[in-house]
């Protein structure tokens, strides 16, 4: 590891105490709540990780509404503003609003450009932005899956339209749930690689599939990895071969990690059984190839993740890492998992790379 290796941190400490849900667990959308950046930050400092001089930290960039309809509608934008000024309420699936949310949500976006910016600027080698509320559901028109503007796509759109930055960038989304939104707004783009690794079959309108490859000039760059329930950090590693394999063809400037850990064994929305652990070797293996391919230069940004046991761990292990230490797992995680059936993973990866043959080189 070079000497001058630094990782940016992106946060805000309004992330840790706005959009509060009004509603009570256990129902769904309470699980997104101002807790989730708070344990993450507390438990940080308990380990004074922010006082390593390799840690550099960053304010998200403030942005004006004419950035957020780069992704979204006007009639989109103007919807969650006024609601969050009458007060709130609920809104598409799964999607709640009060007060704050607006401002809440333009932030995250804002959170999202300044990690893009930090690695792309040269400021720091991978950043990581610890915003919320999640982004990878919503759509141009619509908010969904507790997401209210898509962050990752928005941030993408700026680099394109604000800095014409017109290089190509890989989309690594390792969230348990299928990023239906986000891989809409690259469907049809050869420029923007999204390759997604999610749990097969979970309720998702049926989207997420090995032959959902992308359309027109986008075909064969979307590229889905669905896994079966119950899988163990063993199982998670079997996607690597493809995505690295992939990767180095197309040979990204930037990747972008949507980094949901709700697979982890004690998510209350997931049902996965990675530990830490599996976020650990993740954080190396993208290191590694980033290195290989686009000079270590990799953004992550949070999306889903609702233990909050699991996701202060889960950071860590993945700034553990990026900074290329080792990472012990913790007590509590040494527990019997019950395995998923490995053939059906086995299979996936057999029929998705037989779909990936027209496409790619590096599978023929």
């Amino acid at each position: 590891m070079p000497a001058s290796k630094k990782i940016g941190i992106i946060t805000d400490p309004d992330f840790a105490l706005k959009h509060e849900p009004p509603y009570p667990k256990p129902i769904f959308v309470a699980y997104e709540h101002p807790n989730r950046v708070k344990t993450i930050i507390d438990f940080l400092n308990s380990l004074q990780f922010f006082e390593d001089p390799r840690i550099q930290t960053f304010s998200p960039k403030n942005i004006n509404e004419s950035i957020i309809r780069l992704a979204h509608s006007d009639y989109h934008l103007k919807t969650i503003k006024n609601m969050a000024q009458r007060g709130g309420g609920t809104l598409g699936e799964e999607v709640f609003i009060v007060s704050d949310t607006f401002e809440l949500a333009k932030k995250a976006i804002g959170g999202t450009i300044a990690a893009l910016e930090a690695v792309l600027e040269g400021k720091v080698n991978q950043s990581f932005a610890l915003v919320r509320p999640p982004g990878h559901h919503a759509i141009r028109e619509r908010a969904s899956g507790l997401c209210i503007f898509n962050n990752i796509a928005t941030a993408i759109n700026y680099l394109r339209e604000r800095k014409n930055y017109d290089k190509k960038i890989a989309i690594i989304d390792i969230d348990d749930h299928f990023g239906d939104g986000l891989c809409q707004y690259f469907y049809e783009d050869p420029s923007v690689l999204y390759f997604s690794v999610h749990e097969y079959d979970f309720v998702n309108g049926d989207v997420g599939y090995i032959d959902e490859l992308g359309e027109d000039a986008g075909e064969g760059y979307n590229i889905n990895f669905p896994i079966p329930y119950d899988c163990t950090d063993a199982h998670f590693s079997e996607f690597y071969e493809v995505m690295e394999a992939v990767l180095r063809e197309f040979s990204p400037d930037l990747i972008i990690v949507a980094t949901g850990f709700d697979m982890y064994f004690d998510d209350p929305v997931g049902n996965e059984c990675l530990s830490s652990l599996a976020y650990h070797g993740f954080a190396k293996e993208i290191l590694k190839i980033s290195e290989e391919v686009c000079e270590g230069k990799v953004a992550f940004v949070l999306e889903g993740g609702y233990s909050l046991i699991g996701l202060p761990l889960c950071v860590y292990a993945v700034l553990k890492g990026l900074l290329e230490e080792d990472f012990s797992q913790n007590f509590v995680e040494n527990i019997h998992f019950k395995r998923a059936n490995s053939s059906i993973i086995q299979k996936t990866k057999k029929n998705l790379v037989g779909l990936l043959k027209k496409y790619w080189k590096c599978f023929k």
